[in-house]
């Protein structure tokens, strides 16, 4: 039985912040409505996670002010509507969330090989151009090299050095006969502290049982909150260049599966939420 209860919650809501809570609720609950939703529902969302009403207010007021979310008043009440940009990042976070761990294309054996060097002065371009190779789910064995696996993402890659103003050379083909392939991908991407997060997920969501709608509708969130996290973390690597013990594919069936039975009691108890908040005066 997973712990609930003020203690749990507070726990958890020091744990993920509110804004990132809120972003949660709106792409897994306002998002595929497509219409606009009142500040009490978010409000009373929020306190099913632990999370108290002025803190609340405050991560709508600053999603708000990063033009994700406009205001409109009705009376002395708020709807909120997701912009144009909101709904464009949170149509990309969904489409990724839910597509991560479904399939694993074969793989042909070919790598994508990067050599990229930027000065160690301009350390704010460097921190930008490692963090969006990463986010693509390149490695870097040794500096000034990145690779993947999936050479279908040179197009990707190229997006990212053309942004950032940063020359590089690629080539792609399959691995010499120097060096260990093992190695390599030790070298290139941290796989242990993924595949710790991996079995963390797993022994979190595999005790969870709800019965309540609000239960479902606070698993819901939390399950989501707690797997949106992997497509950033973990790089999507083929099954030949993984642990045989790797964790990943259970985790993603256990989310979906989750996913799939909590769904219809969740998006039923904010549906009341939305009643409730559009009956108050």
């Amino acid at each position: 039985m997973a712990e609930s209860g003020p203690g749990a919650r507070r726990r958890e809501a020091g744990a993920a912040s509110a804004r990132s809570l809120l972003l949660t609720l709106l792409g897994e609950f306002v998002l595929p409505r497509g219409a606009p939703t009142w500040t009490g529902s978010l409000v009373a969302a929020l306190a099913e996670l632990g999370v108290e009403e002025k803190t609340a207010r405050q991560a709508l007021m600053r999603t708000a002010s990063e033009q994700l979310l406009t205001a409109e008043r009705t009376g002395r009440r708020t709807r909120w509507h997701l912009t144009d940009q909101g709904t464009a990042l949170l149509r990309e976070g969904t489409e990724r969330i839910y597509g991560f761990g479904r399939k694993v294309a074969e793989w042909d054996g070919r790598w994508l090989v990067l050599a990229v060097s930027v000065p160690e002065s301009q350390r704010q371009l460097r921190h930008s151009l490692r963090t969006r190779l990463t986010w693509a789910g390149l490695g870097s064995p040794m500096p000034g090299l990145w690779l993947t696996p999936d050479v279908g993402k040179e197009t990707q890659v190229q997006a990212v050095l053309d942004d950032l103003g940063v020359d590089a050379y690629a080539f792609t083909g399959p691995l010499g006969a120097v060096g260990d392939r093992d190695q390599l991908v030790v070298d290139a991407w941290h796989l242990t502290d993924v595949e710790a997060s991996y079995r963390a997920f797993l022994a979190d969501f595999a005790s969870y049982r709800v019965g309540r709608p609000e239960e479902a509708f606070a698993s819901q969130v939390r399950l989501v909150q707690a797997w949106r996290r992997f497509p950033f973390l973990d790089p999507g690597l083929p099954a030949e260049l993984l642990p045989p013990t790797w964790p990943g594919t259970r985790a993603a069936t256990l989310f979906h599966h989750r996913h799939d039975r909590w769904d219809e009691a969740a998006q039923a108890y904010w549906d009341s939420l939305e009643q409730t908040s559009s009956e108050r005066i």
